[in-house]
């Protein structure tokens, strides 16, 4: 746990970005890589924090964030666990169920610090972040039978989903056909839709994930569709009925808090 102590003395909250992919050009070009993207939700989101709110230190601001990011896809470069107080797996266009090198190896990282009950590490997945937790944890990941998920899709909330969150839903950009299909054991889920039976997975002082992205924006997630329809990925009816909810007002900001409050409780 990362202990809150006195403005004078306090270490930063220090988060490793596991980057499992790279942008388009065209966001890359406008918001950076992942590492910048989550970066800038963190920062917002720590900025956005009502002073003196639990379990936040006084005046816990973005200045008192270390976030570095790490390339595990290609680079295969991780962080050394005794220097980080959490790691967030981003999301990626690979999928979670597959064998490659690189993503195996992001199992077995994930597996070492859940499975340490000694571990301090907390661990914060985001989509295919959110798939190699589960996949890590012994449960399943598989394509959806429904299809897509995309664009701004309500998430309903179990009772403590709602306590967690301060809301009894949270619209949240998808972009994902890949599910976890069942709870590993010890993990509770928060919230679900009507694609994606657990879409909020939590673990007190070891893990939260989210099958959606709350660092997207609507240009991002607009871009995305957009490529992704003229690849021919998206069909007509599947594009255009995302572009009609990427405009939807999101909580990206409020997750990107609860994972920092998940943080230090």
């Amino acid at each position: 746990m990362h202990e809150p102590t006195s403005s004078q003395t306090r270490h930063p909250l220090r988060i490793a970005v596991l980057k499992c992919d790279s942008p388009i050009p065209s966001i890359c070009a406008k918001y950076g890589d992942y590492g910048s993207i989550f970066t800038n939700l963190l920062q917002t989101a720590a900025d956005s924090l009502e002073q003196g709110s639990a379990p936040f230190p006084p005046d816990f601001s973005s200045r008192d964030l270390d976030i570095t990011a790490w390339e595990v896809a290609e680079a295969q470069s991780y962080p050394r666990l005794e220097d980080v107080d959490a790691v967030l797996i981003t999301g990626s266009r690979h999928c979670a169920f597959d064998n490659d090198p690189w993503i195996l190896r992001l199992v077995a990282f994930t597996k070492n610090i859940l499975s340490d009950p000694r571990s301090r590490v907390r661990v914060i997945g985001v989509c295919f972040g959110h798939q190699i937790i589960a996949r890590a944890l012994g449960a399943p990941v598989t394509r959806s039978a429904i299809g897509w998920e995309l664009a701004v899709v309500p998430v309903t909330l179990t009772a403590r989903g709602k306590e967690l969150f301060g809301k009894t839903e949270l619209n949240m950009h998808q972009l994902h056909r890949d599910i976890v299909t069942a709870l590993p054991d010890g993990v509770e889920s928060l919230g679900s839709t009507s694609i994606c039976r657990f879409h909020v997975m939590y673990a007190a002082q070891r893990l939260i994930s989210v099958q959606g992205h709350p660092e997207f924006n609507e240009d991002i997630e607009t871009d995305i569709l957009h490529s992704r329809h003229l690849q021919g990925i998206f069909q007509d009816e599947v594009f255009e009925d995302g572009m009609k909810r990427v405009g939807t007002p999101h909580d990206g900001v409020l997750v990107a808090q609860a994972f920092l409050r998940f943080c230090f409780g």
